[in-house]
């Protein structure tokens, strides 16, 4: 089989990955993310890697004399007029500054065409109109919940997420050892509105706003365990996005403090937002889409609201009140 030379084998290689780079590529990512559009490649990063690809012919032609030789040998050919005097004169006076002069022109011209899209880090083209009209029923229990909540802190037998029922036992563990008496599971709520349920609860007087607030401290306090356990490592601590993984993607964990997050979406778009997670974004939120999981796959629906309810209370913020109200 007849060795092709090493002159065409530099333009054929050149030739292969400009075309890989900038159709190939695009073409697989439409495979790889089944999005209805390609991924193009950056004009600068097709730049580098034609100069990388060049770099590395060059030192492939020059690591010796015979390759060397071999691959000015055609060009020398031509210069000499031994494929003829056309192309002789042609190829250095008329192609070569044809093909630099069109590189060049097509670099600066303007180009007509629509905007690119702009991705939308939280999107709504598909969420259901029926979720704009969800409210969280842990931030506003219900009568009936309350009652619920009332007749079971009299039996002595709250209702806990299983998340936190260690975290509980673990607790009345410590009390135990530092002599103070556990009387109730509640107490491990030790603020003010819980304090005054458990007070008016001994007394045998229940004030039911009372109870309301003490249920929702009950449940702010499962939403903040839910958290710290499935939300922290990215969104941390604070809320801020800057959780000990927000590092690791591309795109940021949002940073629920800002003005411009919580506080412009409603509840229920917040509710569908943690369920569906990245996967369930819709097109335009692509290329870079959240890595948020689908936390509908592993936290039920009262687990997500709690959640939920606890990112309002440590972001400070207010869900938007939908235009109908």
């Amino acid at each position: 089989m007849k060795r092709i030379n090493r002159f065409w084998t530099v333009v054929l290689t050149l030739a292969a990955v400009y075309l890989f780079i900038k159709f190939a590529i695009p073409a697989l990512s439409r495979q790889v993310t089944d999005l209805p559009f390609p991924l193009p490649v950056p004009s600068s990063l097709v730049f580098i890697y034609m100069v990388l690809t060049c770099i590395a012919l060059f030192l492939f032609v020059t690591f010796d004399d015979g390759p060397m030789n071999e691959f000015l040998g055609p060009i020398k050919r031509l210069l000499r007029g031994e494929f003829g005097s056309l192309l002789q004169w042609a190829v250095p006076l008329i192609v070569v500054p044809a093909v630099v002069g069109w590189y060049v022109y097509d670099s600066v011209r303007p180009v007509i065409a629509a905007p690119s899209p702009l991705r939308i880090q939280h999107p709504s083209s598909n969420v259901p109109i029926a979720v704009t009209e969800m409210e969280n029923p842990y931030m506003n229990p219900s009568p009936e919940a309350v009652d619920a909540f009332i007749a079971e802190a009299k039996s002595g037998e709250v209702a806990w997420i299983d998340q936190v029922l260690p975290d509980l036992e673990y607790w009345k563990e410590v009390m135990e050892e530092m002599g103070t008496e556990v009387n109730h599971d509640l107490e491990a709520v030790a603020i003010p509105p819980m304090k005054a349920f458990l007070a008016q609860l001994e007394g045998g007087d229940i004030d039911r706003e009372t109870a309301r607030l003490a249920l929702m401290e009950k449940s702010l306090f499962e939403g903040r365990a839910l958290y710290a356990m499935n939300c922290r490592a990215c969104h941390g601590d604070s809320v801020h996005g800057d959780g000990p993984m927000a590092d690791g993607f591309k795109l940021r964990p949002i940073n629920f403090s800002d003005t411009g997050t919580l506080e412009t979406i409603v509840v229920g778009y917040t509710f569908w937002r943690v369920a569906n997670g990245g996967p369930g974004l819709p097109p335009e939120a692509t290329p870079w889409d959240s890595a948020m999981p689908e936390w509908k796959l592993n936290l039920t629906e009262e687990q997500r609201w709690k959640i939920i309810m606890a990112e309002y209370f440590l972001a400070g913020k207010t869900p938007r009140i939908p235009e109908k109200h």
